[in-house]
């Protein structure tokens, strides 16, 4: 490992055109890309969509294999740090206390994430594995039991343990520790330092590879909101019959924009307020889901579905044998995720001052993976649950993943309340997300933890009128920006692949030397 120049006294060493200005030409790379994007999307959608399917089955072709192992590697060394003596080292100082309270800081970490995928993919991916097993499981009947426990355990596999863990976990260690007790920028070319030195902050690399992180979060964050107003159109319109057009779905981005944008602009307070209203408001769905819907099935699903989960993990996240189905399934979302990890561990960074690897590992790599598999399970479960029950009940509202939902609602009682308080939670979650990724990208671009409200104003504004340009093309547009986070996702899988060794050495390292200073202050007394 490189030598790491000392934390100054009084203050941070770091480059000051990173962390006291702003760095300007990483703006226009950044920026200027997403905007080249937007003209060249709605000059030709079908030429940029082509372009983008074909780097997409490239990416997912050369890269597939290595980003499974990276991501089963990166949750093995996780955890195998958190739970050894490691884990006890405190980040942020030996003697520095969170901020916050502990569920707070799980809801602000949990919040963004989940984005919509917490309220629409939660009903519409159990169910379409339901109807359609997956190929490791082609020998399940479709739309059974066994078919059901299949499902959720597939559910489980890409949205539980290897997704919530490389976003932060070992990325964390390494951040925290050169930022806090260095005085390195809070920024994704930090991550290179060990291995390159002063050459990872200055000049074209270190720029290139905020770029690539930059652009990956945002066209992440941008997806979202667009396909937000397409949904939840959608939803008023087949449940209230509101017009179905691009003023709706105009008028719910902007709302959504100003939402998380002016939580943004208070600060971390603001964003953890939104985030407390999220966790609040999916417990008390969760609650009346379990007691209204199929009940028996929820709570019986969840173990049965966990065990398979476990039976089958290393099977099911190392599969190659359908490449079709693998790409559009476990390796987008793989792209995607790891495509989040550098900017989200910035966040978990900025949030975690105080906390220890343990509990930091802890959180990321179990605690937020359990929580989202029984949210899953609740509200997928529920729609599979009512399936089983009476066949057609849910999936005749349609295949969209707005229209699966709203097939579970409308089976339920209160229907239209239920219905209602489920649209908001999808317009909050993405809110949730749009604020803390906003607050992290002005984060990166200054290299400052407390980013000017300008460049946080800046990024939350442009995303949102990104979101409302694309959907003017239709859902194409959108799709293609989704789909492009999966090729970003290969420079930044290089970026996020030095962590593997790199977290381990600096937490062995921290903990001797926190512990060292532990039996120093125990001789002195």
């Amino acid at each position: 490992m490189n030598e790491i120049p000392a934390r100054a006294a009084g203050g941070e060493q770091a480059r000051p055109a990173l962390m006291q200005g702003m760095d300007w030409p990483l703006l226009a790379v950044s920026g200027g890309f997403l905007l080249c994007f937007l003209a060249a999307a709605l000059v030709d959608i079908d030429a940029v969509s082509a372009l983008v399917s074909a780097l997409f089955a490239w990416s997912t072709k050369v890269f597939g294999l290595y980003w499974q192992i990276l991501m089963l590697a990166t949750f093995v060394i996780s955890l195998g740090i958190g739970f050894s003596r490691c884990g006890r080292v405190r980040l942020g100082g030996v003697d520095r206390r969170p901020d916050i309270s502990t569920f707070n800081w799980i809801a602000v970490i949990m919040c963004a994430l989940l984005a919509g995928g917490g309220a629409f993919w939660a009903a519409a991916e159990p169910l379409m594995h339901f109807a359609s097993p997956p190929p490791l499981f082609a020998q399940v009947q479709p739309k059974t039991e066994m078919a059901a426990h299949v499902a959720l355990a597939q559910s489980f596999v890409h949205w539980g343990f290897l997704a919530w863990a490389v976003l932060g976990s070992l990325l964390a260690i390494v951040l925290m520790h050169l930022h806090y007790d260095k005085g390195l920028p809070l920024a994704p070319r930090t991550l290179l330092y060990p291995l390159l030195g002063e050459r990872a902050l200055k000049g074209m690399i270190g720029s290139l590879v905020d770029a690539a992180c930059i652009i990956a979060v945002v066209a992440g964050t941008i997806g979202p909101i667009g396909f937000l107003g397409l949904q939840i159109s959608n939803a008023l319109h087949a449940v209230w019959g509101l017009p179905n057009d691009l003023t709706t779905q105009s008028i719910t981005i902007v709302l959504v924009t100003a939402m998380y944008t002016t939580s943004c602009l208070v600060g971390l307070n603001g964003i953890r307020v939104v985030s407390e209203i999220n966790v609040w408001l999916m417990i008390g769905l969760a609650l009346f889901m379990i007691v209204a819907g199929p009940t028996l099935f929820i709570l019986s699903a969840f173990p049965t579905a966990f065990g398979l989960q476990l039976e089958y993990f290393l099977p099911m996240t190392t599969y190659r044998a359908d490449p079709k189905w693998l790409d559009w399934w476990t390796i987008f979302y793989w792209g995607w995720f790891i495509g989040y990890a550098p900017m989200m561990g910035l966040y978990v960074a900025k949030v975690s001052r105080g906390r220890s690897i343990r509990q930091i590992i802890g959180t990321l790599s179990i605690v937020a993976p359990l929580v989202t598999m029984f949210w899953f399970t609740v509200v997928g479960g529920a729609g599979i649950g009512l399936e089983l029950q009476n066949p057609g009940s849910v999936t005749a509202h349609g295949n969209e993943p707005e229209a699966m939902l709203l097939g579970i609602t409308q089976n339920l009682p209160w229907a239209g309340l239920v219905s209602a308080l489920f649209i908001f939670l999808s317009f909050i979650s993405v809110a949730t997300n749009g604020d803390a990724m906003a607050y992290t990208v002005a984060m990166a671009m200054s290299g400052n933890d407390t980013p000017r409200k300008w460049l946080r104003a800046f990024w939350c504004v442009g995303m949102g009128l990104a979101a409302v340009v694309l959907i003017t093309i239709g859902a194409g547009g959108v799709s293609a920006l989704q789909s492009f986070i999966v090729i970003t996702a290969v420079p930044v899988s290089l970026l996020i692949l030095p962590a593997l060794w790199d977290a381990p050495r600096i937490a062995l390292a921290m903990a001797r030397e926190q512990l060292g200073q532990r039996r120093g202050v125990g001789e002195a007394v």
